[in-house]
Order: structure tokens, then sequence, then C-alpha cells
């Protein structure tokens, strides 16, 4: 079905946990100081993160493998629940059309018994439009009929920003067409991989066996889909090389591709898609010629049963039990890691997303935006943005060229809260209750279709690359946007109840992570013009590289949590590391911009922090993230930023050289 393109967001839940005793600025009023100083100062000094969140701590568990249970994922569940509680509503009392939709969609999903009635009826068109190619140049039609229905076969399209020009989208044509996430499984011939082949070849063979093979024929019809992805495979690049979005990008006139891709017919496919458009992006056109070799010396009969297996393996999830099952064995058990199938409530919710996401998305923002959060976060975004503003003015290590072009691109950022500005064309046939499998086909449709327009000029903004209901708040560097979910907008991240400055310390520090991206060592390369470009000079780059470097040299010497002699990986976690002090320091500067406040703002600020990190995890986990995370570990979050800031030391009166406040000439400043 339907893949995502680059997500550009940063994902964070955030969930409430207590405060410390002593820091809460009502309970600061009830307790005289001099108690406060003594039974909870030492504590605080030593240990921020253990001591405010201990309740959380004791209460919650390490999962385990290598999941990890935090207060950040306590809110995506959250969202998760109010998803399920929203189609719930939308099955038995629909308020408008897109709720009949969805609630309809939900309702034939969780209908198992009509879905096993239904078995593979809702493909039975698509197999049927397979079955009827009579020779290769009937072949291209196909494919892209199965492409716009979200089954993307021999190849993916998708839009993206194009990096020419990033106030519009392109299409992007790239690798695809297997069934196994990456070519190099169908080249290696190591043991493990030998035998992963093996279990593959056993579920190609169910798959076909579904969708239509005799068992007389089966074995060589495996034969003839593994002969097509293997050649496939040979003439494709590994995962790795493929992620890198720079290297991903070449445009090229959509008028060359009908006479350089006769057999694949690439410009028929383009319009059959209702692209309207004359650039698209062919990083690998030696791919797409092989490709197209392969359609014309490949028998008919071979891509027929490669076709009718593609289909029968992109709706396995959504079919009759045989059909999950097949699945859930090969895929969920070797990629997914799952012992059991997920239960089929989240089952149905993820389909929805993938398929109708922004349907769900719509319904989502006007029923759990709390009320009064979006505006109150869009204050706080303001005002983060103009600490911003002025940190540019007085930081000592931009220059005066690089303090220009950042204050106009400062002056360029928007803010977007709660879903889109722009909303999509939610004109899409009934589904009814029926068939499940018949509903994602519909839906997949529309958002294929959706896609599409967002191709041309004029249409980059038209969407997020995250949706509403996805617990995210992400700078867009290709627009210049802030993204705030809806999702986000939840305690503890905006918690109406608190404080205002508890808000600042939360989601204004989030912002201010977020917001830093754009003019970082990542950020420089796109000017305030939204062009492709170095706008920092050497001593520039020098002056941010050597604050990086102090930053990973005090994270590389923190411990790792529950690994015994591991250290944080400063020069891994050192961009996220230097985003989290920034993001503070500009939120500390948006809460102060009317004078400095008080004990009990000051510790609510903080302890807006410290809230959104606190997890547990096993040693599995910890070993996991320990090599693979460009974050650093929750207590690391909390407490590395603010040993570099002397306003949490004088908000907790902590002494110089604690734990939790450094010396000041072993600080780091980034926008002070």
């Amino acid at each position: 079905m339907i893949q995502r393109t680059l997500v550009i967001a940063l994902s964070a839940a955030l969930a409430l946990a207590p405060s410390i005793a002593g820091a809460d600025p009502a309970k600061a009023k009830a307790k005289p100081k001099s108690k406060v100083a003594k039974t909870v100062a030492p504590q605080v000094c030593t240990d921020f993160y253990s001591t405010l969140n201990k309740d959380w701590l004791n209460a919650n568990k390490a999962p385990e493998g290598a999941a990890v249970n935090s207060a950040m994922a306590v809110l995506q569940a959250n969202s998760i629940q109010q998803q399920r509680q929203l189609l719930d509503a939308a099955m038995t009392a629909p308020q408008n059309q897109n709720q009949k939709l969805l609630g309809d969609f939900w309702a034939s999903g969780l209908d198992e018994a009509s879905i096993e009635t239904d078995g593979s009826k809702s493909i039975a068109p698509l197999i049927q439009r397979v079955n009827s190619i009579k020779r290769a140049k009937d072949i291209p039609a196909a494919i892209a009929a199965l492409h716009q229905v979200g089954i993307p076969v021999a190849f993916n399209f998708s839009a993206d920003v194009d990096l020419n020009d990033l106030n519009r989208h392109i299409g992007y044509f790239s690798q695809g067409g297997l069934g196994l996430p990456d070519a190099a499984f169908y080249t290696r011939n190591d043991a493990d991989t030998v035998a992963l082949m093996s279990r593959y070849r056993d579920y190609v063979k169910n798959i076909l066996t579904l969708t239509g093979s005799d068992a007389g024929k089966v074995a060589n019809d495996v034969n003839l889909v593994m002969g097509i992805e293997s050649s496939i495979a040979k003439f494709s690049k590994p995962a790795q090389a493929t992620r890198d979005p720079r290297t991903a990008y070449a445009a090229m006139p959509i008028a060359n591709l009908k006479n350089q891709y006769r057999n694949l017919q690439l410009a028929e496919f383009i319009a059959a898609q209702g692209v309207k458009d004359d650039m698209v992006s062919m990083v690998d056109p030696q791919y797409f010629a092989q490709l197209d070799a392969l359609v014309k010396n490949t028998s008919t009969e071979q891509w027929k049963t490669y076709l009718r297996y593609q289909i029968g393996h992109a709706m396995a999830p959504y079919l009759s039990r045989s059909f999950r099952q097949a699945e859930g064995e090969f895929f969920g058990r070797v990629f997914r890691n799952e012992t059991t199938a997920p239960p089929r409530w989240q089952q149905v919710l993820a389909a929805i997303n993938l398929a109708a996401g922004p349907m769900l998305g719509r319904e989502y923002v006007s029923r759990y935006v709390p009320s009064g959060a979006a505006s109150r976060a869009e204050s706080v975004a303001k005002d983060v943005v103009e600490a911003l503003s002025r940190r540019i003015d007085s930081n000592t290590w931009m220059s005066a060229a690089a303090k220009q072009e950042a204050k106009s691109k400062l002056g360029k950022t928007t803010i977007e809260i709660g879903a889109p500005r722009r909303d999509l064309d939610y004109t899409i046939q009934p589904m009814g209750r029926g068939s499940f499998g018949g509903n994602m086909l519909i839906a997949s449709t529309w958002r294929h279709a959706q896609e599409m327009k967002r191709i041309g000029k004029g249409n980059a903004d038209r969407r997020w690359d995250v949706l509403p209901q996805d617990a995210a708040l992400g700078y867009d560097m290709a627009h210049n946007r802030i993204i705030i979910t809806a999702a986000i907008l939840q305690a503890p991240v905006i918690d109406m109840t608190q404080p205002q400055a508890a808000q600042y310390g939360a989601l204004g520090a989030l912002i201010g992570h977020e917001l830093t991206r754009g003019f970082d060592n990542r950020g420089r390369m796109v000017d305030a013009g939204g062009n492709l470009r170095d706008w920092w000079t050497p001593q520039d780059a020098s002056g941010w590289n050597s604050k990086m470097t102090a930053i990973a040299s005090q994270y590389s010497a923190h411990p790792y949590p529950e690994l015994s002699g591991a250290k944080v990986n400063g020069a891994l976690t050192r961009e996220q590391d230097t985003a989290d002090l920034a993001g503070l320091e500009l939120a500390w500067d948006a809460l102060a911009k009317g004078g400095a406040p008080d004990v009990a703002n000051a510790t609510a600020f903080f302890n807006g922090w410290g809230r959104l990190w606190p997890q547990a995890m096993s040693k599995e986990a910890a070993a996991l993230q320990q090599a693979t995370s460009s974050y650093s570990p929750g207590k690391w979050r909390t407490n590395g930023p603010l040993a570099n800031m002397p306003e949490f030391a004088t908000a907790f009166k902590c002494k110089a050289g604690t734990p939790m406040s450094l010396p000041a000439a072993q600080q780091v400043k980034i926008w002070r």
C-alpha cells in the first residue's frame, strides 16, 4: 500500500509525571525555605531527573526486549486510544459524511466474520485485470493501474520536495518492486540469508496459492516470481545507499521518458497517475533502462504471475485469516519481531492511518484539540521565535553576514498548529461495511490521488509529511515552518492546568529545539529564499562546531543507564544534545522577556522540561539505543542541558561544581 514520503518532523510523544517536592510553586509556598533547602536541594542538585520523576520511575518498569517504556510513548498511546474512541463513535453515530466513511471503514475491519466471507473477493477485479494481459505492451498499463490503487509494483513513484525549487513538489521515480525490504537479500549467500530466503519462498508459495495458482503449478509459479524479483534486485542498489535524499534527486523533463522507456511507457504512466507537470526526478536511469528491457525480454506469463503475487502480498494484511496468517508468520515474525499478532483493533487502526490517515486526522483535530491549547501554543511559539531573533543579534559566534541572512530567514518562518492549513479534497466514493479489503482499496486509491496532486507548482506546502493524530513537533526545513500536531497539544507538552512557565519549559523548549535546526549546521544549507546553499562563513561553521564538540565531550562522560561501564555516545548524539540546550535557552529567554522569572516560575519551567523524558528500558534496549540512537537517554536529555544553565542552579540553589551546576568555565552556551 501507499508509503509515506520523507518524514521531516521530529516525533515526540510526551506524558505528565509528578513534580518534585518543594519544586512545585503551590507546594513551595506551603513550606519554609530552610526546610526545602535541607531536604530537597541535595537530591535535586545531584540528579534532577531521578528526583523529579521518582514516582513515574517506580511505577513504570522496563518492557521485555528492545522496546522502551517512556513518558513520551504514553502520549502517543493516548492518541491511539483517542483515535479508537473517535472511530467507535463514528461507527455508531456519525456526525458528518467524513465520519460516516470512517465509521464504515472501522466497522468493516472489526467484522472478522464478514472478512472471512469476503475472502479475496476485493482483489478479484485486480487479479482478473492482470490475468487478462495478452502481450508485453499490456504490462505497463497494468503496472500503472496497480500504482493508482496504492500498490506500487516494479518501481516506486512518489511526491516529494523538488531540491531545485523547494517551493514545489516533484514526482520521484525510484527503485522498488521487491517483496523484501532490501535487494541484498536476493544476492547474499550466507547461511542466515539462505535460510531467510527459503522461508520467503514458502511465503510466496502461500500467497500464490491463495491468489489462484494450482497445486501442481505453484512451485513453478514461485520460480517465476523469484526470477523477476531476483532480476530487479541485481540492478537495484542496497537500501543503505538510497537513504540520503540528496543522492536521490536528478531532474529530467517528462518529455524525455517517452522515447527512452518505450516498453515501460513511463510517460503514459505519469498521465495515468493524474500528474500534470513537466519534470520528474530519476536518479538512476540505468535501473529503469534494465527494467524496460525486463518487460520486453521476460515472458508475459511470468509478469502476470509476478503482478498477481504483488497484489496478494500488498493486500494480505487486509484479507481473510489465511492471508493474514501467511503475512504474519513471515513478515510479522522476521521483520516486526511479533510473537503474536497485535489485537485486531490495532491492526485496523494502523490500516486506516495508512490508507486514510488525513481523513482520520481531520476528525481528530476537531474533537481532541483542547480548548485554548492551539492559541496558547501559537503564543508560546511566537515568543520563542522572537527570542531567537534577539539571540541572533547578540550571539558572538555568528558573523554579521550570517546574522543578516538568519534574521531574514527567521522573518519568513511560519508556524502551523493542529493540522495543515491547506485541506484536501475529501470527495471519495462510499465505502459501506461489506468489505474491509475493498475499503482499503477505495481509501488507498484516494490517498494516492492526493499524493499525486502534491506534484507541481504551488503545492509544496499543501500537506504535512506527518499526520495530525501523530504526537509530533518538528521543523520542516524545506518550507521553513514549525509543525505542531494536534496530538502533541496535550499534557505535559501543553498542560493548561499548569503554570504558564511550565508550558514554556516543555512546549517552548521543544519548539526552540526544532527552530534551532533551521539555523544550525544543517539549516545553514537552506537560505532565506529557500535556496540550497551554504550561507555560513568558515568562521561561523567553526564557532558552531566548537560548541557541538564541547557538548559531545560532556555527554560522552555520562554513564548510560542500565549499561555497566558504557557511556553516552556523544559523537552520535551531539546534534540533538546541542539542540536541547539551545531550545531551553530560547524558551527561557521567551519566558523572561518581561523580566527575570521568580523562583516559583523558574522551578515550574524546569519541571516542565524534566517531565518530558522519564523512561525505562531493559539492558537489551539500552544497548541498542546506545549504539544507534541520535538522542541521549531521558536522564541526560533532562540533566545534561540543565547543568549548563546557571538559571537552573539559581532556581534550586545548587552550588557550582555539583552535578547539576557545572563550573562557569565548563558551561556551553549556544544562543546566550
